[in-house]
């Protein structure tokens, strides 16, 4: 059932006619003379590799080892040991699709240009996000990959149809791509020609202004009384998104008054992406996992004890307003909508697997003093539907939450004192529940379930050192297979079956769920590539004589990890040391740094830059996010960095939050070192006027490269830090490796006193 009208601005219930679709695209093609873009190539798996074209008829098999080299590295060989013809490295990254780009994203955008004309659209903005507002998202919910072809999980797309065009043939008009500093490397290669990029905090306008003074374009040459419209599905926006957006519009209608025209944000509710989608694609089905239940042993509290604190919350926050007045009643008349999907997933102390990596399912919950209703479609064994029974919840399908979000505020518009309910939205809610809630009584705040599973509960912090004592028993004989197999045995490895071999020794752990986002598994210059993702086919072959990244995370029933070293298996350069030293200086300033309650990760964000600074360096990232317990490895609302809303969530004792500074030298090398840290009380019970002091603890049990420490830029300081960390590394570690063991060897080696 669709949402309320609100008038000319609703843009809703218009259908897609059959028309001509375009040959079926989901007839899958080949890549032999294809015009994808790296994209489509890469979200299809289908990236091509320069090295197996190198090697003519001879594929490698699908192993983690290739055979032995019988060359140098100046030399490569194919398979065969046959030097190649050129001088193209073996290690060299693969080249995408050397064809003609002519139509990489033509054809989509013009489908969708069409469309756009059919809703009046003078431009239309495509999000990241899902209706949940996720960071990651399923590939159902990937429409600005489908659209831009830029695969990263964080940016906006926007496009517009040219109004000055007349040609009813012709559908023209711009595309850009905003993303953030992780992505810059990334999206420059994946965009094909239709596309212009957006970087966010380097160029001087955001994607918000490129819309606006677009359409104000269009607007001053179009005849008077025309209103320009800008389209967006209103559930893929944020309400307090939207509030920002609409006052730009009408800064701009001001100053185009004069034309007799206007700029109008219109929500539009039939996504033009879904419409034209299997033109091109077989769409995706959204998910539908097998929940389970996570047991106290693990969550450390009961779903029955959060929902109390929960309403206990919400009634104080009321209580506090003009408008409380008995308490009780207040209380039973409150209806909170959970729409974040870890929020959902902590509350009812379930988890389920709809989104890669991320151990969530698509749902939605409504939950006040007289009942809790989940909407979902994912599956329900015995176990978990005696669960929801006896702590009375009720389960309604995924799609009936917005039929029952309508029908009760029909309801309660036609009560005649409106005021005895009053609904609480969290100010991450989208535009669209928004516009279904918005002729009742609600009231929007920060949604207390993000600062209560910030917060870890005994339970949890002991689970996480469980976690971590995994994980790094796997990623140090990761490590120790590599060196050996690359160094030792001079074996070609390629990203992507090297990340692979990680999962299978993780797999011999109890309790892991899966990796917590796909790992980073990157070779020099691919290692500054931010948030590199190396593809399962054509990936670089790791080469020993650079840089080696590793960003690497595991879920487990017993915590959330994310974990980055950065390795180099025979000789760096000094350039590569001192940087790598500056990195690891300014890791250990903020892990050393005690703070008063009250201090927040904006307030922290320099100290682990101040080395970098002091050479002219730095990194387009965040310092440190929230991670999740046995939730999503990037978790708010805490975090270090330079965003400004970070005043807002000052640090506490019991999170769990990384501590990864970096440096990154585009086409050469990148630098990234990641800890994950508890925030506690200080040990030695630090006070100034009454208020406390909190440290960090790290919890990560993975020792630094030492051949990439310059110990003659550390001080006495950070020396003893080290090499009481490798202390605590191997007490904790070696008992459960085998002293023969090429582990125990590298291990032993890499934690020895400095």
């Amino acid at each position: 059932m669709g949402a309320p009208s609100t008038g000319n601005a609703t843009l809703s219930g218009a259908t897609a006619t059959a028309g001509s679709r375009l040959a079926r695209a989901r007839q899958q093609r080949t890549c032999g003379d294809c015009t994808c873009s790296p994209g489509l190539l890469s979200r299809q798996n289908r990236r091509s590799s320069l090295f197996m074209k190198k090697v003519e008829s001879n594929r490698y098999p699908s192993t983690l080892l290739l055979k032995k080299r019988t060359s140098s590295i100046l030399t490569p060989t194919n398979v065969s040991g046959e030097r190649l013809n050129d001088q193209t490295s073996i290690y060299s990254s693969d080249s995408l699709c050397q064809t003609t780009k002519e139509i990489n994203t033509s054809q989509r955008l013009f489908q969708l240009r069409k469309l756009m004309k059919r809703y009046e659209l003078a431009c239309y903005i495509v999000p990241s996000e899902d209706e949940h507002q996720s960071e990651y998202v399923a590939l159902i919910d990937q429409k600005r990959a489908f659209i831009s072809g830029f695969s990263g999980s964080a940016g906006v797309a926007c496009i517009t149809r040219d109004l000055l065009n007349f040609n009813p043939d012709q559908f023209d008009g711009k595309s850009v791509l905003s993303t953030d500093g992780r992505y810059f490397n990334q999206a420059s290669q994946e965009l094909d020609f239709n596309w212009s990029l957006i970087r966010q905090g380097v160029d001087k306008y955001t994607w918000q202004d490129w819309c606006i003074k677009e359409c104000v374009e269009m607007a001053r040459g179009l005849s008077s009384g025309t209103c320009v419209k800008i389209g967006i599905d209103p559930k893929l926006i944020s309400y307090q998104g939207k509030l920002g957006l609409q006052k730009l519009i009408n800064v701009a209608n001001e100053k185009i008054v004069s034309t007799g025209n206007k700029l109008e944000l219109c929500p539009v509710e039939d996504n033009l992406i879904d419409m034209i989608w299997d033109d091109f694609e077989i769409v995706p089905e959204r998910p539908k996992s097998e929940l389970i239940h996570l047991a106290e042993e693990y969550s450390g509290e009961t779903f029955q004890s959060k929902r109390e604190r929960l309403l206990t919350k919400l009634h104080d926050l009321d209580n506090s307003s003009s408008r409380s007045t008995e308490r009780g009643k207040n209380l039973m008349e409150k209806t909170f909508i959970v729409v974040a999907l870890d929020e959902i997933c902590w509350l009812l102390n379930l988890r389920g697997s709809d989104i890669d990596y991320n151990p969530v399912f698509f749902s939605y919950c409504l939950i006040n003093s007289k009942e809790t209703i989940l909407f979902t479609n994912n599956k329900l064994n015995d176990q978990i539907e005696s669960y929801l029974k006896e702590n009375n919840i009720q389960v309604k399908s995924y799609k009936s939450f917005w039929d029952h979000l309508k029908s009760t505020v029909t309801v309660l518009k036609n009560d005649k004192d409106t005021s005895n309910h009053n609904f609480i939205i969290p100010d991450t809610s989208s535009w669209q529940i928004v516009r279904y809630v918005e002729d009742t009584p609600f009231q929007m705040i920060h949604s207390p379930i993000d600062f209560f599973k910030s917060i870890k509960n005994t339970n949890e912090i002991n689970n996480a050192h469980m976690a971590q004592i995994k994980d790094a028993l796997c990623i140090i004989q990761y490590f120790a297979w590599l060196e050996s197999q690359l160094v030792d045995k001079d074996a070609l490895i390629d990203e992507h079956n090297a990340a692979m071999k990680l999962i299978e020794i993780r797999k011999t752990q109890k309790n892991f769920q899966g990796n917590s986002f796909e790992t980073i598994s990157s070779t020099g210059a691919n290692a500054a590539i931010i948030h590199y993702s190396p593809p399962s086919e054509g990936s670089s072959m790791i080469d020993p004589s650079k840089i080696y990244l590793c960003d690497t995370g595991s879920q487990f029933l017993e915590g959330t990890t994310d974990i980055t070293r950065t390795l180099h298996f025979t000789k760096p350069t000094r350039e590569q040391i001192d940087n790598f030293t500056l990195v690891l200086k300014g890791n250990l300033a903020l892990e050393r740094t005690k703070f008063p309650v009250g201090t927040t990760g904006f307030n922290l964000d320099a100290i682990a830059r101040q080395f970098l600074w002091s050479r002219g360096l730095d990194y387009r990232h965040g310092t440190g996010h929230g991670i999740g317990s046995f939730l999503n490895v990037h978790e708010g609302p805490i975090g270090i960095g330079y965003k400004p809303h970070l005043l807002n969530y000052p640090l506490q004792a019991g999170n769990i939050i990384s501590n990864e500074p970096g440096y990154y030298k585009d086409g050469e090398y990148g630098i990234r070192i990641e800890n994950d840290l508890l925030v506690k009380e200080c040990a030695d019970e630090l006070q100034f006027d009454n208020t406390k002091f909190l440290e960090f603890e790290n919890i990560t049990m993975v020792p630094y490269c030492k051949k990439l420490i310059n110990t003659d830029l550390l001080t006495s300081e950070e020396k003893l830090q080290i090499n009481k960390y490798n202390k605590t590394i191997w007490n904790n570690l070696v008992q459960y490796m085998q002293p023969q063991s090429i582990t125990y060897k590298w291990l032993k080696r890499e934690t020895a006193t400095i």
